[in-house]
């Protein structure tokens, strides 16, 4: 923004912003779940193709409100951070996997890799992942064919650069800087999604500006384009220190650059050696009988594959490829990886392909597992659930998709009724609605706690910014659901708290070294 631009939210209070959030996500989150519920019954073609498309539309809708509201909010002269301990591949990690399921829908790779040594930094997580994901869903948007890659690196000064690479169709020179000014895009839209306000990449370098970095881009058109970050870090990248795979070599085989080069650069960030290329078959000519294969299961050929038994070769699979497990397991093949990468499981898939045991017990990635996938309903069959929620049409879709699941579900539309019905019967979950009348949910349970309820809570908001949810957890709530409320999202939160088995915090599969 020019800074004779007059800003487009200049006098509007906070607490204006929050309500018109509230205001306007809550009846396209009504509208959004209902089409999701009415597209689980029995339906025509015909009527399943109006269904998607008023979700879709629903959708594109509340992305054009987000980032209006986003946008008002950071208008501002000043811009709250949070500063914490901020784990580099774990960020890149949950931001690549959180995008795989539109990359890999639309037949795309999409992949991570960080710089060995750059381990943390001193930085707001919120906001950088705001950032990436960003950087991550317009790669998606545009890239037509090949993949994005996500990547950290240190640089001079102790400057750490996030950046994003895509093989879409690149950014014209003329464009590059306007396309981080306000209510500017590029119409190069490809796909069914359609464009946005212009407002995306301006919020990204106000966050940027406020954490005292810079953003940009390099590309050349028609051959993708690199979207990056770049901060100074609090904490200067150590050392690299020798890794779990130093004095080890291993080929990586796909026909994916973004593939090829996320697992070498994994391979590498760990100690080890990788060779580059782009068939199995190379990879089988450039190593012995003992030499570590991975190989992308997109190039392994059947014919490939008979001549492969028994190599120690680990394949790389999208988790829908799942099915293929068992046999390349009776072939005697080293193990699997599930796409997107993650470099703890690499290392221990390498090093037990090496030693030769196929057979050695190591975790399956929960990716693969159906049931885990799903949260299958068993996991909350039978819980009690207090449902807080004033809003007739989403406590409507809050209790469908809460009976689905097997659940009991008391319905209250206040406080006030909140704490009479959990002063009354044990529940095994709240889902709090923040606002409603009278007695509100941040007040709600403040009371809830202050009496010794320790039953876990979880907001149901339409307030989707960062600060929103910090307001939540300090309010002594324990997780956090944005509105519209899905599907996954409510059996994933079902699953964290409700299932004894398991922990109610996510898993972070980090490896040190």
């Amino acid at each position: 923004m020019s800074d004779g631009e007059p800003r487009a939210d200049a006098g509007i209070p906070p607490e204006h912003l929050a309500a018109l959030s509230h205001e306007l996500r809550t009846p396209l989150g009504g509208v959004l779940g209902m089409a999701d519920l009415l597209e689980a019954t029995g339906l025509t073609a015909e009527q399943r193709s109006y269904v998607e498309a008023l979700r879709e539309s629903g959708a594109h809708l509340l992305g054009l409100v987000n980032d209006v509201l986003d946008y008002a909010r950071l208008g501002g002269a000043h811009v709250a951070l949070e500063p914490t301990t901020v784990d580099i591949e774990e960020l890149l990690r949950s931001v690549c996997e959180l995008m795989s399921p539109r990359a890999h829908e639309k037949g795309l790779e999409i992949a991570w890799a960080a710089q060995a040594g750059l381990t943390s930094i001193i930085a707001d997580e919120g906001r950088l992942r705001q950032i990436l994901l960003n950087f991550a869903g317009n790669a998606v948007k545009f890239a037509a064919k090949g993949g994005v890659l996500l990547r950290a690196e240190a640089r001079a000064g102790g400057v750490v650069r996030l950046a994003v690479l895509d093989t879409g169709p690149g950014v014209p020179s003329d464009a590059r800087e306007r396309i981080f000014e306000p209510f500017q895009r590029l119409d190069r839209t490809t796909d069914a999604e359609g464009g946005g306000a212009g407002l995306g990449l301006a919020i990204v370098r106000r966050i940027a500006e406020a954490m005292g970095g810079r953003v940009g881009i390099d590309s050349r058109e028609g051959q993708g384009a690199t979207f990056w970050v770049e901060i100074q870090s609090s904490l200067r990248p150590r050392r690299p220190r020798p890794g779990p795979l130093k004095g080890r070599a291993a080929a990586v085989a796909s026909p994916s650059p973004i593939v090829r080069e996320a697992a070498a650069l994994q391979v590498e960030a760990s100690g080890g050696r990788a060779m580059r290329v782009e068939s199995l078959k190379e990879a089988l000519d450039l190593t012995d009988d003992n030499g570590v294969i991975l190989a992308d299961h997109a190039e392994a050929a059947p014919s490939l594959l008979r001549g492969a038994r028994n190599r120690r070769i680990v394949v790389m699979l999208r988790p829908e490829e799942r099915r293929v497990i068992g046999d390349y397991r009776r072939r005697g093949f080293g193990g699997y990886l599930i796409k997107p990468l993650r470099r703890a499981s690499l290392v221990l898939r390498l090093l037990a392909a090496e030693a030769g045991a196929a057979a050695v017990q190591i975790p399956e990635d929960e990716r693969i597992d159906p049931e885990r996938n799903k949260g299958s309903s068993s996991h909350a069959c039978g819980a009690r659930i207090l449902l807080a929620e004033d809003n007739p049409i989403n406590a409507m879709l809050a209790r469908t998709l809460l009976q689905r699941e097997g659940c009991e579900v008391d319905h209250v539309v206040d406080g006030a009724a909140v704490i009479a019905a959990a002063s009354k019967r044990s529940y095994d979950l709240v889902l709090m609605d923040v606002r409603m009348p009278g007695v509100d949910g941040m007040e709600a349970t403040r009371r809830l706690r202050a009496a010794g309820v320790s039953t876990p809570i979880v907001a149901l908001t339409a307030d989707a910014f960062d600060d929103d949810r910090q307001a939540c957890l300090s309010a002594g709530m324990d997780d956090f659901l944005v509105k519209p409320l899905s599907a996954d999202a409510l059996r994933a939160a079902l699953v964290r708290w409700t299932d004894p088995v398991s922990p109610p915090a996510a898993e972070n599969e980090t490896l040190t070294g």
